[in-house]
C-alpha cells in the first residue's frame, strides 16, 4: 500500500470510528441534535418538480400533507404518463445521517410501469430542484430505492440505483443501474425505517430497520438512466461530494411519517459554544464563541 493509499484508509477509519452507530469516545460528549426535516403541517422548506412541469407546479396535488404525513397521491390522476415528480428539501448537505419511515398504500396510478409498482426512494447528492430541465425524469444523484413485497418472490428495499451517477464496490466502479441490498422483504402496508449514512465523496452506507445491507464508496457522475437534463450538467467521473435530498414520485402512493436529519458537519472546537462530539467534517467558520467577560 502506497503511503498515500496508507494515510487515506487510516482517515476513513478514524472516520468510520466517529460515526458508529454505538457510544462514540470523545472528550465532550454531546447528544446528537437530530432535525425534523419536515414540520408535520405543510411543505414549507420543499421544493417540487414534476417532469414537464415547471418547477413547484405541484401537479394535481402530488404531493401534499395528510394526517400528519407527508403523502404522494394519485387520485387526480387519470393517467400517470410517466410524469415523475421529486420533492426537495431547500438546504444540502455534505456529512450527515438521514432517517426515514415509509410505507406503501392503495393501488398503482393508472399507466404507471410495472417496476414502478410499490416503488419510491429517496435521492441523496442530487443537483438542485432549479436546475433541472423540464421534462428531466430524475436528477443526477444517488437513489436509496424502496420497494415493496408483492408476494411472489424476494423484492429488497434500501437498494441502490443511479441516474447519471456511478458508485465504487468493492474496489471497482460499478456501472449496473440498480444494486440490490441484501435487506428482507417488507410487504403490505407496513412501515419501514430507512437509514442512510452519507460521508462526502467517500463513504455511504444504507440500513434496513437497523440493520446495514449495502455499502459503497466515491459516488460520481456519469453513466446514463437519466434523460432531458440540462446540456453541461453531466461530467464523467465528478465525485459528488454534496447534495440535495428528495423524495420520489414514481406512480404508486408512498407516505413518509418522518424525515430527519443528523448533519455531521460544523464546529469540531470543544472550546465554541456550537461544538458537536459526533462532527466527523470540520467546518470551523461555524464556530461560535462565548464573549469574554
Amino acid at each position: 500500500m502506497s503511503v498515500s493509499k496508507k494515510v487515506l484508509a487510516q482517515a476513513l477509519a478514524a472516520v468510520l470510528s466517529l460515526v458508529s452507530f454505538g457510544a462514540v469516545a470523545q472528550q465532550k460528549q454531546t447528544p446528537e441534535a437530530w432535525e425534523s426535516m419536515f414540520n408535520g403541517k405543510n411543505l414549507d422548506g420543499w421544493e417540487i418538480k414534476i417532469r414537464g412541469r415547471e418547477l413547484n407546479d405541484n401537479y394535481l396535488n402530488t404531493f401534499r400533507v395528510e394526517d400528519g404525513k407527508m403523502v404522494v397521491r394519485y387520485d387526480e390522476y387519470d393517467a400517470f404518463k410517466q410524469q415523475y415528480g421529486h420533492i426537495f428539501y431547500k438546504k444540502e448537505y455534505a456529512y450527515y445521517k438521514l432517517r426515514i419511515e415509509y410505507r406503501f398504500v392503495g393501488e398503482q396510478a393508472p399507466q404507471g410501469e410495472g417496476w414502478a409498482w410499490r416503488n419510491s426512494g429517496v435521492m441523496v447528492h442530487g443537483q438542485s430542484a432549479a436546475s433541472m430541465g423540464k421534462d428531466q425524469d430524475f436528477p443526477v444523484s444517488i437513489e436509496v430505492q424502496f420497494l415493496g413485497g408483492n408476494g411472489k418472490q424476494p423484492r429488497t428495499t434500501c437498494n441502490l440505483c443511479t441516474p447519471g451517477t456511478n458508485v465504487v464496490i468493492d474496489g471497482k466502479l460499478e456501472t449496473k443501474h440498480c444494486i440490490n441490498s441484501t435487506s428482507q422483504t417488507y410487504a403490505g402496508d407496513q412501515w419501514v425505517t430507512a437509514e442512510v449514512l452519507v460521508l462526502g465523496d467517500s463513504l455511504i452506507r444504507h440500513f434496513a430497520n437497523g440493520e446495514k445491507v449495502l455499502e459503497y464508496e466515491k459516488p460520481q457522475m456519469g453513466g446514463g438512466s437519466v434523460s432531458g437534463q440540462q446540456p453541461g450538467l453531466l461530467v464523467d467521473g465528478k465525485l459528488l461530494s454534496r447534495g440535495t435530498i428528495s423524495l420520489q414520485s414514481e406512480s404508486h402512493p408512498v407516505e413518509f411519517r418522518k424525515v430527519e436529519i443528523l448533519n455531521l458537519e460544523g464546529c469540531t472546537d470543544p472550546k465554541a459554544k456550537n461544538y458537536k462530539s459526533y462532527y466527523v467534517h470540520s467546518d470551523n467558520s461555524t464556530c461560535v464563541y462565548r464573549k469574554k467577560k
